[in-house]
């Protein structure tokens, strides 16, 4: 559009933000001239038909509906202009209308054991084909790239299709998006968490991405590292809720498969004496979203748990018999 010819939060190229990531660029703005509409609210009829052509499948639109005349300010301040007529268009987003699977899914691991659980493997409805083989012996399923294959440095391999489909890395679990939380750190007042967010798919990246995430410690957040941090829906002393995004000009892109589509960071949190603990897997989320999809969760009986301190008898027993065998030390001597 010409330069003349833009109005206010017009040229969003594209793009338009959360309205908590960044309320200035979560407007978009546009004008359209039609001939023979009359000049009065009983000639101009309501439009008809909305559709919103990205970022997606998921959307859809209510009728127009009549609300009171907007009111537009001009650039000093000093002067008002009413619209005719103003419309609103209800939007909204349903995950289950995109696909009855997850976008995203979720991995843990902690310093305290040695167990990573993992993804579930083909949980986002990814089926079995004939497999081929990729270096060093490792069976990949047809439809995916292995990331030491060559095919993955070819040029046009992540060109955008027009039907969306996706061109994945080959993995064991098939998902799109994998977010992995790590219990890093326990010290006197404070612990320590890293999240990473990893890309899978080559035909796809996500521009000012989000990550939102709930645990009851959220709300004693100290530090951030390397993402924006901001609390979500506090309700009288429940925060629990925290949306995490990239920095601009730094993470807020997340790249498409590859050495570049990773971006992670780090949390410093103040424990909470009455809650805080790591046993029964408290120190994980109860829920992760990415870009507003809900992330496949593990099942709750694999989080890692502390290790199993030895049963009272055995070091009663244990205790005794060192005692008996020093005491027969003496003895003898």
């Amino acid at each position: 559009m010409p330069y003349n010819q833009q109005i206010a939060n017009c040229c969003r190229g594209g793009g338009v933000s959360a309205y908590g990531q960044d309320p200035a660029g979560s407007l978009s703005a546009f004008q359209v001239s039609v001939g023979l509409a009359g000049t009065t609210n009983k000639t101009v009829k309501l439009p008809k038909n909305f559709t919103l052509m990205g970022p997606g499948l998921g959307y859809t639109y209510g009728p127009a509906t009549v609300v009171p005349s907007t009111v537009y300010w001009s650039a000093d301040h000093r002067r008002k202009t009413q619209a005719l007529m103003t419309w609103t268009v209800t939007c909204t987003y349903s995950e289950q209308l995109v696909s009855r699977y997850s976008t995203c899914c979720v991995s843990f691991s902690s310093f305290y054991n040695s167990t990573i659980v993992p993804c579930a493997r083909c949980a986002c409805g990814c089926t079995p084909h004939k497999s081929t083989s990729g270096r060093g012996g490792k069976s990949h399923s047809d439809g995916c790239i292995a990331g030491d294959s060559k095919r993955a440095l070819t040029p046009g391999v992540n060109r955008p299709k027009k039907d969306g489909a996706q061109l994945l890395q080959c993995t064991n679990h098939m998902w799109p998006i994998h977010a992995h939380w790590h219990v890093k750190l326990n010290y006197k007042d404070y612990w320590h968490a890293k999240i990473a967010v990893t890309n899978f798919n080559y035909r796809m990246n996500y521009t000012q991405w989000t990550l939102v995430a709930r645990h009851p410690n959220l709300n004693n957040v100290t530090k951030v590292f390397s993402f924006q941090y901001k609390p979500l829906l506090p309700y009288g002393n429940i925060n629990d809720t925290a949306m995490f995004y990239g920095l601009k000009i730094c993470n807020n892109l997340l790249m498409e498969a590859g050495p570049f589509g990773n971006v992670q960071s780090e949390l410093l949190i103040r424990k909470d004496d009455a809650t805080f603990t790591l046993s029964q897997g408290w120190a994980f989320p109860r829920k992760i979203y990415f870009n507003g999809d809900e992330c496949k969760m593990p099942p709750p009986d694999s989080y890692p748990y502390l290790p199993n301190s030895a049963p009272l008898r055995s070091s009663i027993i244990t205790v005794s018999s060192t005692c008996l065998m020093l005491l027969l030390l003496l003895l003898a001597s």
